[in-house]
């Protein structure tokens, strides 16, 4: 069985009818990361628990008990999401490979519930991509240079860059990242796999390294729609842990429900074309394709629905003020829970940098961070405004604005081109994306392939109000049943 082309539920049915075992898939995805990692370095390290977790499972299985959807199941963990166990946490610094973390992220403890094998850690672009504006997505000093796995001279995105490869390249079954904004569909478009960026509150972020509390979302990276509603479905659900998971816009439901592949007839969908569009031509011919595509499923496109504040947002400065004074917040808090590593607080990663710039600072520098730590508190006006500002351009006047006028379902637009040349010099050259309205809201993003160019693969992402992922879902579904594209790399 060539485990790297199959999704969850056919995975879980083998298990379930004894054509494999997890302890089977474990060794599986191993030997295919072994064989195949080191040109792409996706995989930071592997659980050394795995095997014996997956014995357990096996055993459990067998005796009649189940622990949930995900039982048997190996996924990987982006490397800001904490792991109570032997395994690092480390946001791809080498200022947190001290210790381990003292417990799992709710994320982490969500998916061994539900019967996940958690196999290992992902590549991530350094701190979340929040470093420096002259960054390479997906280089950390942990883990070098993630690469794209179509063209390994090619950029994979991120941060969640390793997630989005190791899907791709079936090192596992299936993976989660992070997004604040743009870190886990911008991965998924240049892997050509299914990125899922939730609502901020329907996931916890407790125990993820954190830039925004208001912002951040972790979610899944898949090999399909289908994928993306199974693991939401274990993730999405309140905690205490953090507060934004109570909010009264979110309630518990099976989103796989909502999978329909004739969920396009009589959908509104719109489309955002200034600003997230003409920077790419292959992207728009790719893109025109796929608005035939969702037009013979029967949608309504509405063609242009632009969001009204598309450029303002784009020459606006609120959402990075609003980053940089909350990175320094939460960063701040969640280190001093850290022991055992020498940093606990920003100031301290900003000094190990400098003591360890062959290292850390060999590609780029940290004027971010820096920046950062010059903030004042979030009681400061300054940082108020700012969020403010970025809200109100985002969700009244932006997202919200142009759904109500337009009575749409949801809005879609290229993720992004075909993924740029790496370059460790002078950093990304990223020609365009269209992540930013919905991460400065806080709403959800659905990315999914629709084409590929020259060996490149392309998405489509669907974008939509806060908490209307199973409609997001059903469109997807649809659009994803309708075309089939699934890019696989040359591996």
């Amino acid at each position: 069985m060539q485990v790297e082309h199959y999704e969850l539920s056919e995975l879980q049915a083998a298990l379930q009818q004894r054509q494999l075992s997890s302890l089977e898939l474990v060794h599986a995805y191993a030997e295919r990361i072994a064989a195949s990692d080191g040109r792409l370095a996706a995989v930071l390290e592997l659980n050394p628990e795995m095997e014996s977790i997956a014995a357990e499972l096996d055993r459990e299985l067998e005796a009649g008990r189940s622990r949930g959807p995900l039982h048997g199941l190996p996924i990987l963990l982006k490397d800001n999401l904490d792991t109570g166990d032997r395994m690092l946490t480390t946001a791809g610094s080498l200022a947190l490979i001290g210790a381990p973390a003292a417990r799992d992220s709710t994320v982490a403890a969500k998916l061994r519930a539900a019967g996940a094998v958690l196999l290992g850690k992902a590549n991530m672009s350094e701190w979340a991509n929040l470093r420096s504006p002259h960054s390479s997505s997906g280089w950390s000093a942990r883990g070098g240079q993630c690469r794209n796995p179509f063209d390994p001279a090619r950029s994979p995105g991120g941060s969640s860059s390793g997630s989005g490869v190791a899907v791709a390249a079936g090192f596992c079954a299936a993976a989660i990242g992070t997004e604040t904004d743009g870190s886990i569909v911008s991965p998924a478009g240049a892997s050509g796999v299914v990125g899922l960026k939730p609502t901020v509150g329907l996931v916890s972020r407790a125990g993820v390294i954190p830039i925004s509390v208001s912002q951040d979302s972790p979610g899944p990276l898949t090999r399909s729609v289908r994928d993306a509603a199974l693991l939401l479905q274990v993730l999405a659900e309140p905690d205490e842990r953090d507060s934004a998971t109570a909010s009264a816009g979110r309630s518990s439901r099976d989103y796989a429900r909502s999978l329909d592949s004739g969920g396009l007839r009589g959908a509104r969908i719109g489309v955002a074309r200034e600003v997230y569009t003409g920077y790419s031509a292959a992207a728009d011919r790719l893109f025109e394709a796929a608005l035939e595509a969702l037009r013979q499923g029967g949608a309504e496109v509405i063609d242009p629905a632009d969001i009204p504040t598309a450029r303002a947002m784009t020459d606006d400065s609120s959402e990075m003020t609003v980053l940089l004074h909350e990175l320094k917040a939460g960063l701040n808090t969640y280190l001093a829970t850290r022991t055992r590593v020498p940093v606990r607080s920003l100031a301290d990663v900003i000094g190990f940098n400098l003591e360890h710039s062959t290292e850390e600072l060999a590609y780029f520098g940290q004027e971010r961070l820096e920046q950062a730590e010059a903030c004042p508190p979030l009681s400061d006006p300054s940082y108020q405004q700012a969020l403010s500002t970025s809200r109100r351009l985002s969700r009244q006047e932006g997202l919200d604005a142009v759904l109500d006028e337009h009575r749409l379902d949801a809005l879609v637009a290229p993720t992004a081109g075909p993924a740029w040349l790496i370059d460790l010099i002078n950093g990304d050259s990223k020609l365009g994306s269209s992540s930013s309205p919905a991460g400065r809201a806080g709403y959800p993003l659905l990315s999914v392939p629709m084409g590929v160019h020259a060996g490149l693969p392309v998405n489509i992402t669907f974008m939509g109000r806060a908490f209307s992922e199973p409609v997001l879902l059903r469109l997807a579904y649809a659009f994803e049943q309708a075309t089939n594209c699934r890019p696989r790399p040359p591996l």
